[in-house]
């Protein structure tokens, strides 16, 4: 394509985003743009992709190959974009950032750091863009929870029963900076919602003194700016809080998870908080059914034994 030449090696503060600019080229649907830059350099496997995707191997891996082969039909240039192009690729790019991010807090916790060394990266890159200083924040505020989020035993540990004093105080600090920087440009988008939803967490001392209610109506404005069943899942959460089990269990209930892992494991909770015993029983067999992860099985084994 023409509009897309070689640029002067100091644009990119990094050489990877520079990378993931690359392969971030809009003559391919966003999807396909993120897994296959997850696929070429992030290193991760097809198997991890559609997990990210929530969609089976076998889809995400036809998807690949749908992607390479319009990439070779179409003779798409491996270049990298000019300045001013940049902003076309970038709803892609913080994808890829997010999902390399959540690889890593998911297991692979080399990928984490990665991330976050991209993100930085491109704070520095785009620093008027909102949406990337709300990423930003999201992966801090994500990260300074890491040291309380396994027991001296290696047992995942759920938000709640954190020991909060671990948290990375430094992290927070920074994350929430980050977050009243979006606030003053007053153009909300997914990243800098999902930050200040954990900016809410981070400030509170424990779960019980958590503003739930304000969690409930940032998760009504992220839902309004890029609706999914999976956001609709964490707000059916808060709005157990706030509201009750049933409450949150009335909203599980219709959302089009089947294949989530986490879809069953909250509807277990519910249902588990509403003495209905054999109904979260089934629903942890479920959870344990549809995640390979180690660590979120023993924790869903767990919870189920504790039904007894």
């Amino acid at each position: 394509m023409e509009d897309e030449i070689d640029v002067d090696e100091t644009v990119f503060p990094d050489e990877r985003l520079e990378l993931v600019f690359t392969c971030c080229h809009p003559a391919l649907a966003t999807d396909a743009q993120v897994a296959l830059t997850l696929r070429t350099l992030g290193g991760m496997t097809t198997v991890e992709i559609a997990r990210a995707f929530l969609v089976p191997e076998a889809t995400m891996a036809q998807r690949l190959v749908r992607a390479k082969k319009k990439i070779k039909a179409a003779g798409i240039p491996f270049r990298v974009p000019p300045e001013h192009l940049l902003p076309d690729r970038l709803v892609a790019v913080l994808a890829v950032v997010y999902l390399i991010f959540n690889a890593g807090y998911g297991g692979r916790g080399d990928l984490t750091g990665e991330a976050i060394r991209l993100g930085r990266a491109l704070a520095e890159l785009m620093p008027d863009e909102p949406e990337v200083l709300g990423l930003l924040a999201l992966l801090l505020l994500t990260e300074a929870r890491r040291p309380a989020r396994l027991s001296a035993v290696g047992s995942l540990v759920l938000l709640h029963d954190q020991d909060r004093s671990l948290w990375d105080r430094s992290l927070i600090a920074e994350g929430h900076e980050l977050v009243r920087r979006c606030l003053r440009r007053n153009r909300p988008g997914p990243y800098q919602i999902q930050a200040a939803i954990n900016a809410v967490h981070s400030d509170s001392p424990s779960t019980a003194d958590t503003d739930w209610a304000q969690i409930v109506t940032l998760y009504d404005q992220l839902l309004a700016v890029a609706p999914s069943p999976v956001a609709a899942l964490h707000r059916a959460v808060a709005v157990a809080e706030v509201g009750g089990p049933a409450e949150g269990l009335r909203l599980v209930e219709p959302l089009e998870l089947d294949h989530y892992h986490l879809f069953h494991a909250v509807r277990a909770d519910l249902q588990r908080r509403l003495d209905r015993t054999t109904e979260a029983a089934r629903a942890y067999d479920a959870a344990l059914a549809r995640t390979g992860n180690a660590a979120e099985q023993e924790l869903l084994r767990r919870a189920k034994e504790s039904l007894a």
